[in-house]
């Protein structure tokens, strides 16, 4: 059973979406719709896929108005058929309508991370037993929740940001004029701090075997490599690190990239260019 965010993680972000579309009053509902009329509805799944998000649309009702019950039948990680419904809820007609796009903008989007999450998890387990990460290429403001998606779908969550591992790439080496005095930042960093993951990017095979002399990495990025490359890496440091593939991974190839027997395939996609899961809430007014 996957394991919930808590409504504390995400509430402020709820909020400010609820701010951003409600702003001063949801003029069309409350000029047609009486403000005692209490309706049903249903969250209905309109696609297949897998689900992540049920608990934020419920709580996204909540925040509108605290009188709405929502009766949630499928958790976030289970997969979906279309025509299936994932909800039940109850509550005066003016707060659902109004709340209706932001509950549902919530689910769309993070179903269609974890589902497309769950397809590469899929592909690379026909491959190998390379496990799935995301990057920090996230929506701003909605990391938590986009990186929750990606554990819905199977996959597997990087670092969160840039407080919890050091993740030293092209740009930071590029700020070195001698590997010399990188290798030592290195070191020195590994006595300070030991119980933070240190990873490296490496562009090139030449880069793979600096890299092992340095005692203290965890983890080499082999960026854009072929799968040639990713296999003669890892001989090289097989038991010395861990390796992860990054770059240009797609559906059609991470089959291919995770047979080499690479520990870890990144990929960015998952946040960044996921297709949302199409649902809609069917509304009907309970007769008085």
């Amino acid at each position: 059973m996957l394991s919930p965010l808590d409504p504390s993680q995400y509430r402020d972000v709820v909020r400010r979406a609820l701010d951003e579309d409600i702003g001063a009053g949801d003029v069309t509902t409350d000029s047609c719709v009486p403000p005692e009329q209490r309706s049903r509805a249903i969250l209905l799944a309109k696609q297949d896929g897998v689900l992540c998000g049920g608990r934020v649309c419920a709580e996204t009702l909540a925040l509108v108005d605290p009188g709405v019950t929502v009766d949630l039948l499928i958790g976030d990680g289970a997969p979906i058929h279309r025509g299936d419904v994932v909800a039940r809820i109850e509550g005066p007609t003016r707060a659902l309508l109004t709340a209706e796009r932001t509950a549902l903008n919530f689910v769309q989007r993070l179903s269609g991370i974890a589902t497309l999450t769950a397809r590469f998890v899929e592909r690379a387990a026909a491959g190998g037993s390379a496990r799935v990460l995301d990057t920090r290429k996230t929506t701003p403001g909605l990391r938590a929740l986009e990186k929750a998606a990606v554990v819905a779908g199977g996959g597997q969550n990087h670092r969160f940001g840039l407080f919890d591992m050091v993740m030293l790439k092209d740009n930071h080496l590029a700020t070195t004029d001698e590997f010399e005095s990188f290798a030592k930042a290195v070191r020195k960093f590994r006595e300070a701090k030991p119980k933070i993951q240190i990873e490296v990017e490496a562009d090139t095979l030449e880069q793979v075997h600096a890299l092992l002399e340095i005692d203290g990495i965890d983890v080499i990025l082999l960026d854009n490599m072929t799968p040639a490359q990713i296999r003669e890496a890892i001989a090289l440091g097989k038991h010395k690190v861990k390796f992860e593939a990054s770059g240009g991974v797609t559906l059609k190839n991470i089959r291919q990239i995770a047979a080499t027997g690479v520990d870890y395939i990144s990929i960015g996609a998952l946040t960044h260019s996921p297709r949302a899961i199409d649902f809609s809430l069917e509304l009907k007014p309970i007769a008085s």
